[in-house]
């Protein structure tokens, strides 16, 4: 774990929220050191009346399992040095905006979400804050209630979306690295989250339309017979999108790659789909469909995708 004290860098009380309490949001939490991190709980919480914490069992990628316990920032408290969101895709806008009264003006925001599309709608709604975009490839999961697990060690690149974040990039990952993850500053931050898109568009709906680990769609005949179409596709919108695009034969090498390393995980899609939870979709095959159609490129394959999770999601 971090070490207390550690934390050095930001502006304010140098206390981290955290505005979203899943896996993703619950790992950083149990990384970061006692006493500099807090959860934006759902609901303004009352000290007479709430708990006034979240606790949780955590199981580190290395060590052994500890319980940890993660304050609610109350509505007397310092507002906070640093805002951390971690809420799914779909719910990023409205949960950024019913938050921002907690937090001052300058205050950097960074957005880890799947996909594509919400990060550019918190930039383009508030051009004047801080805002940063992550692109991660730590795994977590909570596979029963009330515990968290670090189930695949990865890297964190960070970098601004906005032009008054340029300034802040310096701190936030030497804030965010006092967790003792590995972080990254990355000034084109579209390419990195482009690249984990292609990985995203490639696995999770497949996993979810046919129920299955990550690794068992790569013999499937559904996957096998859309890939290479898939991969042509995702190639020409991000040559539309972004400078350097990957060919279609790299895609699929990707894709292949991280489901073989992945093989007996279940993608966030296929979760959601069997707890009866909306999909990120709409910011994955989805954003794709969107931006291909945006730029005269034929995306039968994304748009089918998208159709058949949406058909199958409550």
């Amino acid at each position: 774990m971090a070490e207390a004290g550690k934390n050095q860098g930001l502006s304010g009380n140098g206390r981290i929220a955290i505005l979203g309490a899943g896996s993703m949001g619950q790992l950083w939490a149990g990384y970061l050191a006692t006493g500099t991190v807090t959860f934006i709980p759902r609901h303004e919480v009352s000290p007479e009346t709430d708990q006034p914490a979240l606790t949780y069992t955590f199981q580190p990628f290395e060590g052994p399992e500890e319980v940890v316990t993660v304050p609610y920032l109350l509505a007397t408290a310092a507002r906070p040095s640093l805002l951390m969101v971690t809420t799914k895709a779909g719910d990023t806008l409205d949960a950024v905006e019913s938050n921002l009264h907690c937090i001052s003006p300058d205050t950097p925001i960074v957005l880890f979400q799947n996909g594509m599309g919400c990060q550019q709608a918190v930039a383009e709604r508030w051009p004047q804050r801080p805002i940063l975009a992550a692109s991660t490839t730590e795994g977590a999961n909570r596979p029963a209630p009330g515990c968290t697990v670090h189930a695949g060690k990865g890297e964190t690149w960070v970098g601004p979306l906005t032009t008054s974040a340029t300034t802040h990039l310096a701190q936030v990952v030497t804030a965010l690295g006092t967790s003792g993850l590995t972080v990254h500053a990355e000034q084109d931050i579209q390419r990195r989250l482009w690249e984990k898109l292609i990985i995203n568009a490639g696995i999770n709906a497949f996993t979810a339309i046919l129920d299955c680990p990550n690794g068992d769609i790569l013999t499937d005949p559904f996957y096998l017979e859309h890939i290479d179409e898939l991969c042509d596709e995702i190639a020409k919108v991000m040559k539309g999108d972004i400078e350097k695009a990957l060919p279609s034969v790299t895609i699929r090498e990707r894709i292949e790659m991280t489901a073989r390393k992945t093989a007996r995980n279940t993608s966030s899609m296929r979760s959601d789909r069997r707890l009866g939870r909306r999909t990120e979709i709409d910011f994955i095959n989805g954003y794709i469909a969107r931006r291909g159609h945006e730029l005269g490129v034929d995306v039968p394959t994304n748009q089918m995708l998208t159709n058949r999770i949406k058909q199958l999601s409550p």
